[in-house]
């Protein structure tokens, strides 16, 4: 009898894990209904879509506004970077596919796809420093492989770039045209100079096979499911991290060098505002926050929210670090309709408590 009733404990506690693994935070349902009420989801009902890298960060919001618009998704990730938690809730949906690959080694599907959004990339410094060569062939061969696979199925291209491109910038605001200051061959170079030749070679396609494509270039975001942990922590999430459990606050440099935070619904709001643009094939957009804080700002910020006691400490600038992140998005603007809505408080007082419940 005490075995029996042991059994049946457990297996409803498994029910009950099993019914909050699949169950998407209330931060994230409000985000994502904010998603679709400012994009136009009638272009995505129906459509097949192919998104890598579709369990990392950017990319799970993603997949939940395409199952949520309608979509048939499939999802590529091969879990260097992305977490399949951030798609768990997804996984028993029959519009949601799921596969486990490398984008490098990525064979073609035969599902013809409308829309294919490159988001797979490994993209915290710490980690792209660690896995240089994966991080250079996933920008390199693996975009290869998806625009080989965009122009059988004539689909339409959308391509996941960064403000790293710019490296060291002298301009600001910095708009698309400039062609950045970066160190060819420096620890960042994996990430920066990959990106940057992606961004080449899907322009080579566009002028020779007139392929449909977008490039976005995206300025730190932040929100719920940006990683804290190891080497795939960024700054903000860092902070978040040390914060609540009362460590020091590890900022590099004197920290007055700037970032461009952008929350992540913003993010979102303009990946399908371009991804659904008609008119504009083969534009580049910056999609960023165009109020610079200062890193030591953000650390100030976070220890007030969070009420915590922690100490700010000051270790060595990393070489590379960029001085400034300060984007011109007249451009999204004027073409897309799009400026970012929520400033780094409110985005905060969002992801702080969200980051918490998956720390305690």
């Amino acid at each position: 009898m005490f075995l029996y009733l042991t059994i049946n404990i457990l297996y409803l506690l498994y029910l009950i894990l099993l019914y909050m693994s699949t169950k998407l935070h209330s931060t994230i349902i409000t985000g994502i209904k904010n998603i679709i009420n400012q994009i136009n989801i009638d272009h995505l009902q129906g459509k097949h879509v192919l998104i890598t890298g579709g369990a990392g960060f950017l990319g799970s919001w993603i997949c939940d506004v395409l199952i949520e618009a309608g979509s048939e998704v499939t999802c590529i990730d091969n879990y260097s970077s992305g977490l399949s938690s951030n798609i768990s809730t997804l996984l028993h949906h029959p519009n949601f596919h799921h596969l486990k690959s490398d984008i490098p080694e990525f064979n073609s599907l035969k599902t013809k796809f409308d829309y294919i959004l490159h988001f797979a990339s490994i993209a915290s410094p710490d980690a792209y420093q660690k896995y240089p060569t994966e991080t250079l062939k996933v920008n390199s061969l693996g975009t290869f492989n998806i625009l080989e696979l965009a122009r059988k199925h004539d689909s339409k291209l959308l391509f996941s770039s960064t403000s790293e491109i710019y490296g060291d910038a002298t301009i600001f605001p910095t708009p698309e045209n400039y062609w950045g200051y970066v160190n060819p061959v420096g620890i960042r170079s994996p990430y920066d100079e990959s990106k940057r030749f992606s961004e080449a070679l899907i322009v080579a396609y566009y002028r020779e096979y007139d392929l449909n494509t977008n490039i976005i270039r995206l300025f730190n975001t932040y929100g719920p499911r940006l990683r804290n942990d190891g080497i795939y922590g960024r700054a903000l999430s860092k902070f978040i991290h040390q914060a609540i459990n009362n460590l020091n606050l590890t900022v590099y440099g004197n920290g007055k060098q700037t970032r461009s935070f952008t929350y992540v619904t913003d993010t979102i709001i303009g990946v399908f505002k371009t991804l659904l643009s008609e008119k504009h094939n083969g534009e580049i957009f910056n999609i960023g926050n165009p109020n610079e804080t200062t890193i030591l700002e953000l650390a100030h910020k976070i220890l007030s929210i969070t009420k915590s006691k922690s100490k700010i400490t000051f270790l060595p600038l990393p070489e590379d670090d960029p001085k400034r992140r300060n984007p011109d998005i007249s451009k999204a603007y004027k073409l897309l309709n799009w400026e970012p809505n929520i400033d780094l408080d409110t985005g905060l007082k969002f992801t702080i408590p969200w980051l918490k419940e998956q720390i305690l």
